[in-house]
């Protein structure tokens, strides 16, 4: 999901050229132009996609928004409910689609990344499930760029995995397990809830602590090694979740947690 933090990684750099004439589609999978002036100077290689949802009630309203230059935020591309998609911004070019954020230490997502928003309206109206047709577009999306860009499994993110704390979409609601199946992601059977083993939670230390803040910050979450279980590896444990063990999202690194995060890196 878009918003106004999306506007702070571009300022001072301004678009060279509004390109608001029709552009070639750089997928092959049938998707429209419908260019949008939001975006400048692409000055890092293309290494990740980054899923989002509008959070708005209409796709209509979601590209009126992403094309209009007042509000300064943009993707490349945009899938409707129906399967449709839209790029509105050549994948050359740096969208203004993920705002502040890291993974892996690079803390200039926009750079690196092609942003795909896709049409649904999120938690603010109620979580609606993904409609199939989207979700198979999605992949087949996925599968062309990081076929053409040479994108890592391990690279294709949610917004909330690289804005922990500010943004939680796709949302636990996003079928990662679907797109995993079809070859794109990366991706491990969540272990079950009630796994045998004890809990890290808010205010323990130690090295467990340590090995758990390790583990997510060589998966590529930005979380600082302090040895304290703290309200930001709280809010990462609760992004992880979010994408790798949706069931429950409670920020507490449980056994089940802590068993997919291992697999996760063994794998």
């Amino acid at each position: 999901m878009f918003g106004a933090a999306s506007q702070v990684l571009h300022k001072g750099r301004e678009a060279t050229g509004p390109m608001l004439h029709e552009f070639l589609p750089d997928s092959s999978i049938g998707v429209r132009p419908h260019p949008s002036p939001n975006h400048n100077e692409r000055p890092k290689p293309i290494d990740s996609i980054v899923l989002h949802y509008t959070g708005m009630e209409s796709a209509d309203a979601a590209l009126d928004l992403l094309c209009d230059p007042v509000h300064e935020v943009s993707c490349h591309y945009l899938v409707a409910a129906d399967g449709q998609a839209f790029q509105l911004v050549p994948e050359a070019r740096r969208a203004w689609h993920a705002g502040r954020g890291t993974w892996a230490g690079e803390t200039d997502m926009n750079a690196r990344s092609i942003g795909i928003e896709m049409a649904n309206a999120g938690h603010k109206y109620g979580a609606p499930p993904f409609e199939d047709a989207q979700v198979e577009t999605v992949i087949a999306l996925c599968k062309d760029i990081a076929a053409r860009h040479g994108i890592s499994p391990k690279r294709i993110l949610g917004h909330s995995d690289i804005a922990v704390g500010r943004k939680i979409d796709p949302g636990e609601i996003f079928p990662w397990h679907r797109l995993a199946a079809a070859g794109v992601g990366h991706w491990v059977a969540p272990a079950p809830l009630g796994t045998e083993g004890h809990s890290l939670q808010l205010d323990d230390s130690g090295p467990e602590v340590v090995e758990l803040q390790e583990s997510l910050a060589n998966y590529g979450y930005g979380i600082t090694v302090s040895g304290t279980y703290d309200e930001t590896t709280a809010m990462v444990v609760t992004a992880f979740q979010r994408h790798f063990r949706p069931a429950q999202l409670t920020g507490i690194a449980d056994p089940s947690t802590r068993d997919t995060l291992a697999r996760l890196i063994g794998g």
